[in-house]
């Protein structure tokens, strides 16, 4: 057997249903992956590698002939592909104890899109400073308006004044 089936053997005795690397994957690794029912993602970001083995509870092996069965990510319940728009999107979903998303935005033109995701940064850093400090301080024009109401309700109460 060549070498590339001995390094598929060393991946197919896991009986994986996903297989994901940051680097490209030979046809024939690809034919003898799909024999056994094994999809194969190739040529992602580190980052995004680092993500999915979070959510997967998965640990990244760099060579196949080390994989353990602790390295296995059995977290995930759910695979799929879906099309959006042109473009494919993987999705790992229905994940034990997630702790990684992914949010896709879209918009009308490159500009459109710069500005939702600073609008969406903006608001995930506020999701995330209530959750680990639970406090508020007014802003944003909430001392005028206060004092605006105040003074309304004060003018309510003084007579004469003509």
């Amino acid at each position: 057997m060549n070498e590339v089936g001995i390094l598929c053997n060393h991946i197919m005795k896991w009986n994986p249903d996903v297989v994901i690397t940051e680097k490209g994957v030979s046809d024939l690794a690809q034919h003898f992956l799909l024999k056994k029912d094994i999809s194969v993602i190739r040529r992602i970001r580190k980052t995004d590698n680092n993500r999915i083995a979070r959510v997967s509870g998965a640990t990244i092996v760099n060579r196949p002939e080390e994989i353990q069965e602790s390295d296995i990510g059995k977290e995930c319940g759910l695979f799929e592909v879906s099309k959006i728009g042109d473009e494919y999107y993987s999705y790992f979903i229905e994940c034990k104890k997630p702790k990684a998303c992914t949010i896709l935005l879209r918009g009308g033109s490159k500009d459109v899109l710069n500005e939702i995701e600073r609008n969406l940064h903006d608001a995930l850093a506020v999701a995330k400073n209530i959750i680990c400090t639970p406090k508020l301080i007014p802003g944003g024009g909430s001392i005028e308006m206060e004092l605006s109401h105040r003074i309304n309700e004060r003018a309510k109460t003084v007579e004469g004044l003509e």
